[in-house]
């Protein structure tokens, strides 16, 4: 039977798994700062995706999405802290909140490891694609701009934005998938579709790391500020379609400034 109070700090006040969050992402931020000086940098750089004839491919790709989930622990994980808040305080009740919490975190980032593994291998088929042909092979900026034009028009699109109003309401995505029935599950697959939704509104900015600098802090800093402020303030709409429209400029703005230099 579950006790009438947590004996967890989190079940004790949901404060402290906000708190606890935060330090989570600074430590995830600190790594990857230390990632940038060690000589795995290049698995999570655009440029070095194809694996040497002496990387197991699964390694490389293990350890791609291990920078992969760091830089969506540092950058995704805050983002979601008002919800993860709220099923705190729903769970506080229970023995086991914290597990449940986790399990929550934990379904989160395996909905973005998924995508993480298809960005790697759709990078990983550009590469290929590159070396078998000279004329991709001189033309990789086409690369940057395709990303900025894609990432630009999604903003705009009815499937971000009714992703995006499912993240923008963490109460009643808490009270739709949870009943109590089957906690674990039940947790488990609320941190996954939540993950998912989560992706469904941002996987486009996300693939901007991929061109112009996985693993780059600046960069993460501003694509997670740019989907913080989307998701958690009235006018977040509004700034997403802005940026939308200066992805889009600077992507006609890439192609014909380097398309030019072709003739």
């Amino acid at each position: 039977m579950a006790s009438t109070t947590s004996r967890t700090p989190a079940g004790r006040d949901p404060r402290a798994l906000v708190a606890l969050l935060l330090g989570t992402s600074g430590l995830a931020w600190f790594a990857l700062w230390r990632w940038g000086a060690s000589p795995y940098v290049h698995y999570v750089h655009h440029a070095h995706l194809h694996p040497a004839p002496t990387d197991s491919g699964w390694l490389a790709a293990m350890v791609f999405v291990t920078g992969w989930t760091l830089m969506t622990v540092a950058m995704m994980l805050p983002i979601s802290a008002t919800l993860l808040g709220i099923f705190a305080r729903v769970t506080r009740a229970r023995s086991d909140s914290a597990f449940l919490v986790t399990l929550v975190i934990a379904g989160y980032l395996a909905g973005w490891a998924a995508f993480g593994l298809l960005a790697y291998a759709g990078a990983v088929w550009f590469r290929e694609a590159s070396a078998r042909s000279p004329w991709l092979s001189e033309n990789g900026w086409l690369l940057g701009a395709a990303t900025l034009l894609l990432a630009g028009a999604y903003q705009f699109s009815a499937l971000k934005y009714r992703c995006l109003d499912r993240c923008r309401s963490p109460q009643s995505f808490v009270a739709e998938h949870w009943t109590g029935q089957s906690p674990r599950q039940q947790a488990l697959w609320l941190g996954l579709h939540h993950g998912l939704f989560c992706v469904g509104c941002c996987w486009t900015l996300m693939l901007l790391m991929f061109p112009f600098g996985a693993g780059n802090l600046g960069w993460m800093l501003v694509l997670g500020s740019v989907m913080a402020l989307e998701r958690n303030l009235s006018w977040g709409k509004r700034l997403g379609k802005l940026v939308g429209v200066a992805l889009l400029v600077a992507g006609v703005g890439v192609t014909l400034r380097l398309d030019s230099h072709l003739w």
